[in-house]
Order: structure tokens, then C-alpha cells, then sequence
């Protein structure tokens, strides 16, 4: 189980984690709840269906890690080849789908972080997470959506992901972020493998 999520009896996923494993996985999973942003507190008293048509954004983000979390709906990420057509179908529906987006993804990595902050170490500093069924699912968006992210500030495209980043010298500067996706994915992968029926 080291390293890797196994199914366990009646459904759910466990991994044996170590201290400084869960520490980074608590580190990303809060940086990644800083960069999607706090989200809006409803005002007291106001009306909570109003608060359910509430318009988002209608502009990608500029920051190239929130505009993979959050892509166009239509068309490519180059506004200059997308039809006009294209591009205004993808502000539109952005308006109405971004921030129930954003809270999404908040609470898939708010999850990550609570069931981190659950664990009690073990007398070697580790401990198994088990993740009953229905927290798997937060998981496996919050692995997704930390990978994307990070693969996007690597630069990593599909062509490159597997031969590139194995071969960086320790010396690189990037090198810790590269091992950090590696294991996210792996960390993803036996998950994806663990509901698989």
C-alpha cells in the first residue's frame, strides 16, 4: 500500500502516507484553494435564489493555471483563432457556470485538506487515509485539478510528460514540482484503479 491507493472492504480507497507526504499533499491541496480564490459570502438576509442566478466572470483568467481549470467552452485557448461566434458562447456560458465551478473545485480540495488534518500519525510519523467511497470522488477532481495546475506551470504538454520530466538533472530548479506530479499521478492513477468495478 505505500505510495499507492488499494480498494478496501465495502468500497473506498486507502494509501499509507508518510509525515512529510502528507505535509505536501496539505501544502498543495491549500495553495490550490488560494489560487481558485475565496468564494462569495452571501450578504445577510439576501435572497438565497437570487444568490443561485448570481453571474460569474465572462473573461478567461489571465493566470494560465486558472484558465486550464477553467477553459473556454467553445472554441481553442487562442482568442485570435476562436470565432467571434465561439468566443461569445464561451463568455456566456462561463458567466453561469465559472463560480459553481469554482466552489466545485474548493470543495474537492477543501476535502483533501480535512481528511489530511483527520489523520493521526503512527509512532514512525505515518498513517493510512482511508477514504470511505464518496470522498474518493473529491479526491480523485482534487489530484486532477492539483496535476493540471502544476503541469501547467511545468509547461507540460501531452508529447513531453513522460520522457522530459524523468530526465531533469537534480540540479533544476523544477525538478521538486516535477517528482510532486509524477506522484500526483500516480497517487491518481491507483485511485481511478481502486473504483474501478
Amino acid at each position: 500500500m505505500p505510495g499507492h491507493f488499494e480498494p478496501v472492504p465495502g468500497g473506498g480507497a486507502a494509501v499509507a502516507l508518510d509525515e512529510v507526504e502528507i505535509s505536501i499533499l496539505r501544502s498543495l491541496a491549500v495553495q490550490l484553494l488560494e489560487l481558485i480564490g475565496p468564494g462569495e459570502t452571501p450578504v445577510e438576509g439576501a435572497d438565497p435564489l437570487a444568490a443561485l442566478f448570481a453571474e460569474g466572470p465572462s473573461e478567461p483568467p489571465s493566470d494560465p493555471a486558472l484558465a486550464r481549470l477553467f477553459p473556454d467552452a467553445y472554441g481553442g485557448p487562442d482568442a485570435e483563432e476562436a470565432d467571434r461566434s465561439l468566443r461569445e458562447a464561451s463568455a456566456e456560458f462561463r458567466r453561469f457556470t465559472e463560480n459553481d465551478l469554482r466552489t466545485h473545485k474548493r470543495d474537492d480540495a477543501l476535502a483533501v485538506v480535512r481528511a489530511l488534518d483527520a489523520l493521526s500519525p503512527g509512532e514512525e510519523g505515518g498513517a493510512v487515509l482511508t477514504l470511505p467511497p464518496g470522498e474518493c470522488v473529491h479526491w480523485l477532481r482534487a489530484l486532477n485539478d492539483l496535476r493540471l495546475t502544476i503541469g501547467t506551470r511545468l509547461e507540460v504538454t501531452d508529447e513531453d510528460e513522460s520522457s522530459a520530466l524523468y530526465r531533469l538533472p537534480d540540479s533544476d530548479p523544477r525538478k521538486p514540482m516535477v517528482m510532486a506530479y509524477l506522484w500526483l499521478g500516480v497517487l491518481q492513477e491507483t485511485l481511478v484503479e481502486t473504483l474501478m468495478p
